[in-house]
């Protein structure tokens, strides 16, 4: 009997022994995920038994902070300026007067910088440079005066073909006095029609043969009150084009019934 016993025994513990791992070998990759086998793996209990086990909270790195934009710099740039500036002059201590001076200084030091660098940019791109439009030297100025007074008096000399003037005046009006001479100067310099038309009805001692206004000041859009007034008129398109009001030079005249006549808005300047 205690031999069967004993026999019973040895049969129980061979069955429950588990088999012998191979050298080397360690807990597999399953068995550290999962948990126990038996209970996980065949039974498949899961989340009860801690066979799943979780996972650990991604790490989110902090979002890189943005730099500022150029015109927030530059605006506290100014902010902090201002700020030493009020407190030297409320606090003229030699430290408050010493900050405010050196940060303007270095604020002056930048605006130069950027000085030499816009005038440096302009010599090497030639369509930045406004002064090849307009000199601004002695001697640039005087050839491109000459070139256009050229263009100019080339123009002038065919606008008669085209182009008449009307000129108001009054007997009263002591500029007319001025202004009549120099437009039948320049009238008669290019051979262009002069009309000319008494606002009050009294002579002119420069336009013997003038007209008394009937409305056409009105007609024209011009200014009823203002004397004198010239006015060109473009017979190709019959319009008025009005020149200005009041006493002009020769050549400012000239100069305007040049551009307004060749010259778009915003293509001489």
């Amino acid at each position: 009997m205690r031999r069967l016993v004993a026999a019973c025994l040895a049969a129980i513990c061979l069955f429950a022994l588990p088999e012998p791992a191979a050298a080397g070998d360690g807990p597999t990759a399953a068995t550290r995920d999962v948990g126990d086998p038996f209970y996980c793996a065949e039974r498949q209990l899961g989340y009860w038994f801690y066979c799943s086990k979780s996972k650990p909270p991604e790490r989110q790195e902090p979002a890189p902070a943005e730099a500022a934009s150029a015109s927030v710099r530059l605006d506290a740039i100014t902010a902090e300026l201002r700020e030493l500036k009020a407190k030297a002059i409320l606090d003229p201590s030699p430290d408050n007067v010493t900050a405010y001076i050196r940060f303007q200084r270095r604020q002056l030091d930048q605006a130069s910088l950027f000085s030499d660098v816009w005038q440096r940019a302009i010599w090497q791109e030639p369509d930045l440079d406004y002064t090849l439009q307009r000199p601004v030297s002695t001697l640039g100025k005087r050839a491109w005066q000459d070139n256009r007074k050229a263009e100019r008096d080339s123009v002038m000399a065919g606008l008669s073909q085209r182009y008449g003037l009307f000129y108001f005046f009054a007997q009263s009006c002591g500029a007319c006095e001025v202004m009549s001479p120099i437009v039948q100067s320049v009238a008669q310099t290019w051979h262009i029609k002069v009309r000319a038309i008494s606002t009050d009805g009294g002579p002119s001692r420069t336009f013997p043969r003038y007209t008394v206004e009937t409305n056409q000041r009105a007609k024209m859009g011009l200014d009823p009150g203002v004397t004198p007034a010239v006015v060109l008129w473009d017979a190709a398109q019959s319009r008025a084009i009005p020149i200005g009001y009041g006493v002009m030079s020769a050549d400012e005249l000239q100069d305007r019934i040049y551009l307004l006549t060749t010259k778009d808005a915003g293509r001489d300047y």
